[in-house]
């Protein structure tokens, strides 16, 4: 986060006249600032629309400015970020550290998306456990150890996983496959199957059951 005494300290004293104004060739949306003819700092057009030549900027009002454009530039970055898929909440304090945003903006920031919804832990572990179980089908066990690394909290994995069934799941990951098995000998098919299911976090009981269902379904006999 920009203060007054660090912007002195490594760049002196930045008071100055604006000269201009100019929309910024890649981004139509932001705006170069020019203090006393030469480029001082970059605006998102909305912001710079306050602004007039010949307005005459101390230090204060730069360090506010640029500090306010701080914000919006991450909160735009957050807004992108979204865009691909729901995230969970420490998934965007993670990128917006990585892009080096001081905490007190991600603060800021993260309370900004919660109130707009579009930050929402449970709405975004509903959606990942919907994602996972309509293409990769996994165990509770595996879906509570993936959504605990997004960030999600004990209490809501629980109150996503309460209505999920592992035996229903099982057999929607390995259903798919069973054409494709289906003339293996019993063995084989047992061995990629447990294979299988177990790196999506099957308990053994439940990939006993599963199997069982499979040999029935698809007549195969010791």
């Amino acid at each position: 986060m920009l203060c007054l005494e660090d912007l002195v300290t490594s760049e002196g004293r930045m008071t100055g006249t604006i000269t201009a104004l100019k929309f910024q060739k890649r981004n139509k949306e932001r705006v170069s600032v020019y203090l006393d003819g030469e480029y001082a700092f970059g605006l998102q057009a909305v912001e710079a629309a306050q602004l007039r030549k010949g307005q005459a900027l101390s230090d204060a009002e730069i360090v506010e400015l640029k500090a306010r454009d701080e914000r919006n530039q991450a909160f735009d970055r957050s807004l992108s970020f979204l865009s691909y898929r729901p995230r969970s909440r420490v998934e965007v304090e993670r990128y917006l550290r990585g892009k080096a945003v001081a905490e007190e903006v991600i603060a800021d920031i993260v309370v900004r998306l919660e109130k707009a919804k579009y930050l929402d832990d449970e709405a975004f572990a509903r959606f990942w456990v919907d994602n996972r179980e309509q293409f990769r089908p996994r165990s509770q066990r595996a879906l509570r150890y993936e959504l605990r690394q997004k960030g999600v909290s004990d209490d809501i994995i629980t109150l996503v996983l309460s209505d999920r069934d592992d035996e229903v799941a099982a057999w929607r990951a390995i259903e798919g496959r069973l054409t494709r098995w289906a003339n293996l000998p019993r063995d084989e098919f047992r061995q990629k199957a447990l294979g299988y299911l177990s790196r999506r976090g099957f308990s053994y009981s439940t990939i006993s059951l599963t199997l069982e269902k499979a040999f029935e379904a698809l007549n195969i006999e010791d």
